[in-house]
């Protein structure tokens, strides 16, 4: 595999399935078959998978996935596929994982070492990404152990998959230098997130100790965007240096903000990461953030335009 021609199979994509009642009980579901033909009709070519095994109660005591669960994940796979969408399985438990990454390392190995063997025969389309925005008492050092210890399994069973990693501290980067990768193992795509700035991209949002703090803009004047380059320029940079396609996996601005700013800010970050080559997943299409309102089966259609022109809905990358 190439994995810079694999980053562009990504291409355009947006975050699934990561806070959807279906995960506790199928008939729950808000997300359903028509949304995943919705996402590639409205010109997006890949869904981000974000899954939380622990947080289900998924996962046994002796770290066996339940088969209801692995049921519903194949599901959405198969949709995915069926309508012309990558696929990346995303392992969301960033925050378990933060807190006591050694106590949960089994159930972390436990979890790829099922999902490698039970997609190892998968379309080059699906895609595993290793842990979601690691932090925490998960430090750099202790990462690139452990993530290593996880590409070793996936690597028994899917030695063709394509491997998405990212840097510690919340796959920030400012943090990229820190992640060692296996210089033998080039079918891997690094992944950064990307909300700055935090006061507008996450104004009124209590859980990021910003509920009060609302009505900041973002009017795309040139020291904003200057901000943004510097950073993606950084980013780059390291990428050219190390040979690594680049995906942004986490981008996106909080409801709060008001929608004249989401647009120009959205718009500005996705075009840009598309500049340096990077592929890109909006956060996200459904609950906050939110992109699709599917008790209304509607778009947010300045949001949509933002991140996908009318004129490049069908852009071939």
């Amino acid at each position: 595999m190439d994995a810079f021609k694999q980053n562009k199979l990504l291409g355009r994509g947006v975050n699934i399935l990561g806070y959807d009642p279906i995960w506790r009980k199928r008939s729950m579901a808000r997300m359903r078959d028509e949304h995943f033909r919705l996402i590639k009709s409205a010109g997006f070519n890949s869904v981000r998978i974000a899954l939380h095994p622990f947080r289900d109660g998924a996962m046994s005591t002796g770290g066996e996935i339940s088969n209801e669960w692995l049921e519903i994940l194949d599901w959405a796979v198969e949709q995915s596929l069926k309508n012309k969408l990558a696929a990346i399985l995303d392992f969301h438990e960033f925050v378990a994982m933060g807190r006591d990454p050694l106590g949960n390392r089994d159930n972390f190995l436990a979890f790829w070492k099922q999902v490698g063997k039970r997609y190892s025969n998968h379309p080059n389309e699906v895609f595993f990404e290793l842990l979601n925005e690691p932090n925490g008492e998960l430090t750099p050092e202790l990462w690139n152990k452990l993530y290593m210890e996880a590409l070793n399994i996936v690597r028994r069973t899917n030695p063709d998959r394509t491997v998405i990693i990212g840097p510690a501290y919340w796959n920030t980067i400012d943090h990229l230098d820190e992640l060692k990768l296996p210089e033998e193992d080039e079918n891997i795509i690094v992944t950064i997130h990307y909300y700055s700035p935090m006061d507008f991209t996450h104004q009124g949002a209590k859980w990021a100790g910003r509920e009060d703090k609302v009505g900041v803009e973002w009017r795309g004047t040139a020291e904003e965007k200057q901000a943004i380059e510097n950073d993606f320029k950084r980013a780059q940079a390291w990428s050219k240096k190390h040979g690594r396609p680049v995906f942004l996996g986490e981008f996106g601005v909080y409801d709060k903000a008001d929608m004249d700013s989401r647009v120009r800010y959205l718009s500005f970050v996705a075009r840009l990461a598309e500049e340096m080559g990077w592929s890109w997943a909006y956060w996200q299409f459904d609950s906050d953030f939110i992109l699709y309102d599917i008790p209304n089966n509607k778009w947010i259609e300045p949001v949509l335009n933002a991140l996908i022109p009318p004129s490049e809905k069908h852009k071939q990358f």
